[in-house]
């Protein structure tokens, strides 16, 4: 099939298409980086240099490829450091949320691509009361924190556009990334202990390891019905649990423990997400995507990915699946 894949040297895009590659497929990535563009001609993909946010640029990318499936991959995270002022930070990602997204959108219309795959995230955006664990049918959080509104409606802009405008419309939530290249300002966050366990550590956490998020993408180019998909492990944790294994196997000190009252004081919004959030289930994923974990846990994943001797990123690429089958 003849995939175009939005984001292609990003966090997922670099295993995402070598695995799209090796299982057969002809690949299109966009990038903005004229030194990225050659490592994806390297791989075997088709380079296009190009703004997710440049509306005719992305049509004549995709006019030109004439892909089956598109896959959207674009985000702006990789500086993210202030966890306080989230609508802040996520500035540009809501805006490839929405704008990039409508553009893909429009070009897959004109291109007569019937299969469409974009990145949604699933963790803070949940509902922050009721069961610890969600599924699909959950709603989203209806009433947001004032510092993530912006966020919120950004992704509820893809879950709600994306399964309705394109035959074949998918939504990937993925939970909180870490791997290799993923989540580095948080982890430098955790080394210098400025992530503590917020009052009793309830708050439930939902992770993907970033290879695992990878193969289930690529499993849904071929598999998977039109709809959302929660990408996560199958231990959504409380942080009481998960900190402190983050921290061990980063080799760092021990998180410290502040109350509620004097989190909020010092990061606001943040703190009270950290520990009113849900975790969520991949029971659908599993089944409608035949997706097999290579890390069912991230108390497997964390040692593998961050403990001393291992490899960045803790293994080599997470082998490519079949089209038409199971990764994993």
């Amino acid at each position: 099939m003849r995939v175009f894949v939005a984001g292609a040297t990003g966090v997922i895009g670099q295993y995402l298409v070598p695995s799209l590659i090796a299982a057969g497929h002809e690949v299109t990535g966009t990038t903005r980086s004229p030194a990225k563009a050659a490592g994806l001609r390297q791989a075997g993909a088709a380079p296009v240099i190009a703004d997710g946010l440049d509306r005719q640029a992305i049509l004549d990318a995709v006019r030109a490829a004439q892909p089956d499936v598109i896959v959207h991959q674009m985000t702006a995270l990789a500086a993210m450091t202030d966890f306080r002022h989230f609508d802040q930070e996520f500035a540009v990602t809501n805006e490839l949320r929405t704008k990039g997204t409508d553009y893909l959108l429009e070009a897959a219309r004109l291109a007569g691509t019937r299969r469409f795959i974009a990145q949604s995230f699933i963790g803070w955006n949940n509902p922050r009361t009721g069961s610890p664990v969600k599924t699909e049918q959950d709603p989203l959080d209806p009433d947001p924190l004032p510092a993530t509104r912006q966020s919120m409606a950004a992704i509820r802009h893809i879950e709600e556009t994306v399964p309705e405008a394109v035959p074949e419309g998918l939504v990937l939530r993925y939970g909180m990334f870490y791997g290799h290249g993923a989540s580095d300002s948080m982890l430098d966050v955790v080394r210098k202990r400025r992530m503590p366990v917020i009052g009793g550590g309830t708050g439930i956490w939902s992770f993907t390891e970033v290879t695992d998020a990878a193969a289930a993408t690529a499993a849904a180019v071929t598999r998977g019905a039109p709809g959302v998909y929660n990408i996560v492990d199958d231990e959504p944790a409380p942080m009481r649990e998960w900190l402190p294994a983050l921290a061990r196997a980063l080799g760092a000190k021990p998180p410290r423990h502040v109350p509620l009252w004097l989190g909020r004081l010092i990061a606001g919004g943040a703190m009270t997400m950290m520990a009113e959030s849900r975790g969520a289930s991949n029971a659908k994923a599993k089944r409608e995507l035949g997706w097999t974990l290579r890390y069912p846990t991230w108390r497997q994943g964390f040692v593998a990915a961050y403990a001393p001797g291992s490899r960045p990123g803790g293994r080599e690429p997470h082998p490519a699946p079949r089209a038409g089958h199971s990764s994993g």
